[in-house]
């Protein structure tokens, strides 16, 4: 008999209709999930989150609360399921996969885009999933179910607000399929870590996220770069890793920060593709910034994050960015 604990944190799953629209309701989750059939071989518990929210106001606080519950049930489950918000599900996904450290049992974020109380609700068929997913024997890894589709959730992303398909991995094939029959893919999934379950809890670290857009946004973010006091920048920049290499303020903004020990990091805005140097405008690294390859500017935010709160120093922090620690990037070779 499987053992699987599901941590209730809010979301359009468990909401309901008033006159101000959707909002999170107590305890209606808990009386939904109870209509549901027993699933033969498995045994759920249920914790719902007292401070339900919608998942745009997530903060650190309540990574911290996740992190913490898997931690301290980690011996007593052989797996996870997190019910979240759809909105912020990637980001979510990818703090839990970097921050809990030698995870070696599945841990599945879903939710819906319809919640539970409707009929047409997405719902019931991402939960179930969600659940044998969490029971499934060599996952050792943070995944998102959704939509008859279970994704890395470091890889995964957001792709729509009006279909059932709520999230994509474009840079990345599916964990498993779920149609009649279910398709493991195992070859994809991560080996099991040789390193013991040691999870990371963020700190309050301050990591910006700027995105280039044409116009006043370049001045706006060589600005911005010259006078903040974060330890790391995203730097979501164009097609391949191009950025107006010929505007001199920018230039020397980055390289200001890069060498007071900003740490940046540039990701493509594209949602398929990676960062490279073919292009003039492209050539970063002469002006102190890491490629972030092919990972998501969800999945790059929250690693800066773990790794800033570790006890590793910058080089190798510097070093931890360029390698795949959880399957969020593709090495060059």
């Amino acid at each position: 008999m499987k053992k699987i604990l599901v941590l209730y944190t809010g979301g359009t799953v468990g909401m309901d209709y008033t006159d101000n629209g959707l909002a999170v309701m107590p305890g209606l989750f808990h009386s939904q999930i109870r209509s549901l059939a027993p699933i033969a071989g498995v045994e759920l518990d249920l914790i719902e989150y007292t401070d339900l929210i919608d998942s745009s106001d997530i903060n650190l606080s309540h990574w911290v609360k996740i992190i913490n519950d898997i931690s301290n049930h980690y011996n007593e489950y052989d797996g996870f399921v997190v019910v979240h918000g759809t909105d912020t599900m990637a980001y979510t996904a990818s703090m839990l996969a970097f921050a809990l450290y030698g995870l070696k049992k599945p841990v599945i974020l879903t939710g819906a885009q319809l919640p539970l109380v409707h009929r047409r609700s997405d719902g019931w068929g991402n939960l179930i999933d969600a659940i044998y997913s969490a029971m499934q024997d060599g996952l050792y890894e943070v995944a998102i179910a959704f939509n008859h589709k279970l994704f890395r959730g470091c890889r995964a992303q957001k792709v729509s607000t009006n279909r059932f398909l709520g999230f994509d991995s474009v840079d990345e094939e599916p964990l498993a399929e779920f149609g009649i029959d279910i398709s493991w893919y195992k070859k994809r999934m991560l080996k099991a870590p040789k390193d013991a379950f040691t999870p990371i809890i963020p700190k309050l670290i301050k990591v910006l996220d700027l995105s280039f857009r044409p116009g006043y946004t370049t001045d706006f973010i060589a600005d911005t770069i010259l006078n903040t006091d974060a330890q790391a920048i995203v730097l979501q920049t164009y097609g391949s890793g191009t950025i107006p290499i010929h505007n001199q303020h920018l230039v020397d903004a980055l390289t200001s920060a890069t060498k007071r020990g900003v740490l940046i990091v540039s990701v493509t805005q594209v949602i398929e593709g990676r960062i490279s140097n073919t292009y003039t405008n492209s050539k970063l690294s002469k002006l102190g910034i890491i490629s972030g390859c092919d990972m998501t500017p969800e999945a790059a935010l929250a690693k800066l994050w773990v790794l800033l709160s570790s006890d590793m120093s910058e080089n190798i922090i510097r070093e931890s960015i360029r390698k795949s620690l959880v399957g969020e990037l593709t090495e060059d070779y």
